[in-house]
């Protein structure tokens, strides 16, 4: 390999884990205006032609007079179809735009290293779609140039995302890069689909609370009592204790789902360390705070009382499952456990924002609805940027989300006289031989009216509701730094949060006291807190403006 391509690859990956550890990410580029779109641009009404000089029209289909061809880049999850050039969904998408794609796939597992490997070689596609590229990514290749700047497309070329950026000035702020351009187009979730922003929660075994004859639990302290009564109770009749008060693999989710009761949490999950403190309305650490002491006290109580699942820190995702199938578990924080492939768990309903012990009442798992800054770039070697654009563009509408996400119409969905949508038989037997969502990472927007996963059931949307009245004021998605930033607040991050898991464990089984606090507060300053926040505050400066 020669030096260019052995920088390109050496500064990828070190980007790529900054990201990874910093939960952050950026790099430095040319100064806004410098990196001119490549094409020419026509005035509003006329066509424009770029390098492969086919007219793009700037509204309705199709999108080129002459056909084109693209190839893309395109990240495959395990449970996603194996070939998507066969799918109906992008056969009939060539068809209305006369652009076909040649979506060209790799797994999931090997993703990341075989896309560093083709940036780094030079042998690059048109666009990468699916290929789960982080905001660092965006940054070092925009800066070498291979990812375009999309501004001024997104002005001429793209009107649905246009609208949303417009609608929803913060997505804007969170895909503006530090050098003023916007490099990729993300997946975004409807804000009004609350129960997709949610994601994973907490849920309650109702036949349980039924048995029990108690009220669904609504404060940190009747949830508790609730736990208590599932371990101490032979609820299911069969002379055994197996009742598991409370199951899920890790003992993550339930902590971030409890920090709202302690008045933590109060922008979101995105940043599950850093909120905003009340009194002094600056950054505030969260794992040294007095009340994350509190709440590690009682998530220690329920582990040290055998109300928590007996192999917490080692079970798997499917194991729970399967203890939920049974109907042995009491509560979990799972993601719509009514639509789990491969078991029947029933009569679970989701659980409220807890109240605790201070008053405080927060939905602290809440989620920013930019979710994947980077699921769609275009490169320099495509010579039709504007064409790539208005094809992308489609699927931030409510017609392109339905195409997107439903399929054909009478082919894999029906419409409804409602209006309501539903999968047609051939689908739920096999939604793999219509559609290439699954598995996520997609550019695309998602509404509830266009989306029949889990999280638009019936139970999913009333969990929903449960949790609205207590949404926080805020929500931050990811924020964003410079390179030179980057290079102090990765190693800094990556130790002090390594440091707090590690010592979030031994306080929760007990294996550090909390007589040790204080020296833990202390260790956690040594580390460069002050510092480490000073790096944090530019970079949500930066968003705010």
């Amino acid at each position: 390999m020669n030096t260019k391509r052995w920088t390109r690859a050496m500064f990828a990956s070190v980007m790529t884990a900054s990201l990874l550890a910093a939960c952050s990410n950026d790099a430095g580029t040319p100064p806004p205006g410098e990196a001119a779109p490549s094409g020419e641009q026509a005035t509003e009404g006329q066509a424009t032609e770029g390098q492969g000089a086919s007219a793009v029209s700037e509204s309705g289909f199709p999108i080129v007079k002459e056909p084109i061809k693209l190839t893309f880049f395109a990240g495959k999850a395990a449970s996603a179809p194996a070939d998507w050039n066969a799918l109906p969904v992008w056969q009939e998408y060539a068809k209305m735009t006369n652009v076909e794609v040649d979506f060209q796939l790799t797994p999931a597992e090997s993703l990341a290293e075989k896309r560093n490997l083709v940036l780094a070689g030079g042998d690059y596609p048109d666009a990468f779609h699916t290929a789960r590229l982080s905001t660092a990514d965006l940054m070092n290749y925009g800066q070498q140039g291979i990812f375009i700047p999309l501004n001024d497309y997104i002005d001429k070329y793209a009107p649905n995302f246009k609208k949303l950026l417009e609608q929803y000035p913060e997505v804007k702020r969170g895909l503006t890069m530090p050098d003023g351009n916007i490099y990729g187009f993300p997946t975004f979730y409807d804000p009004d689909f609350t129960s997709v922003l949610i994601g994973s929660k907490l849920w309650y075994n109702q036949a349980f609370l039924d048995a029990l004859d108690l009220k669904e639990p609504e404060t940190t302290d009747e949830f508790y009592q609730y736990l208590k009564a599932v371990k101490s109770t032979d609820i299911n009749g069969n002379g055994q204790a197996d009742e598991i008060p409370y199951a899920a693999s890790g003992y993550g989710s339930l902590l971030d789902e409890l920090k709202g009761a302690w008045g933590l949490g109060n922008r979101g999950n995105v940043h599950n360390r850093v909120d905003i403190d009340p009194q002094t309305n600056a950054l505030r650490y969260i794992p040294k705070d007095p009340r994350y002491k509190e709440l590690l006290e009682y998530m220690h109580n329920l582990y040290a009382e055998g109300l928590l699942v007996e192999n917490l820190l080692t079970i798997k995702g499917p194991e729970v499952n399967a203890l939920m199938d049974e109907g042995l578990v009491g509560s979990s924080v799972t993601n719509s456990p009514h639509a789990i492939g491969g078991v029947t768990i029933e009569h679970f309903v989701g659980a409220p924002a807890l109240s605790g012990p201070h008053g405080d009442r927060i939905f602290s798992r809440a989620r920013s609805p930019l979710i994947d800054p980077g699921a769609f770039v275009i490169t320099d070697k495509n010579e039709h940027p504007e064409a790539t654009v208005r094809w992308i563009d489609y699927f931030y509408s409510e017609e392109g989300s339905k195409l997107f996400f439903m399929g054909i119409k009478d082919l894999s969905y029906t419409e409804q006289p409602d209006g309501t949508l539903e999968y047609t038989e051939e689908y739920l037997k096999d939604s793999s031989k219509f559609v290439s969502w699954a598995g996520g990472w997609y550019p695309a927007m998602l509404t509830a009216k266009t989306f029949k996963g889990g999280e638009a059931s019936p139970e999913s949307m009333a969990a929903a509701e449960k949790v609205k009245p207590y949404w926080p004021e805020e929500v931050w998605p990811q924020f964003l730094y410079t390179a030179e930033e980057l290079t102090r607040f990765t190693p800094l991050h990556t130790d002090i949060d390594k440091y707090v898991s590690e010592s979030t464990d031994k306080f929760i089984t007990g294996d550090l006291p909390f007589s040790e606090w204080d020296n833990y507060v202390a260790t956690i300053e040594r580390m460069g807190l002050k510092d480490y926040l000073e790096l944090y505050t530019a970079a949500y400066e930066r968003y705010k403006q």
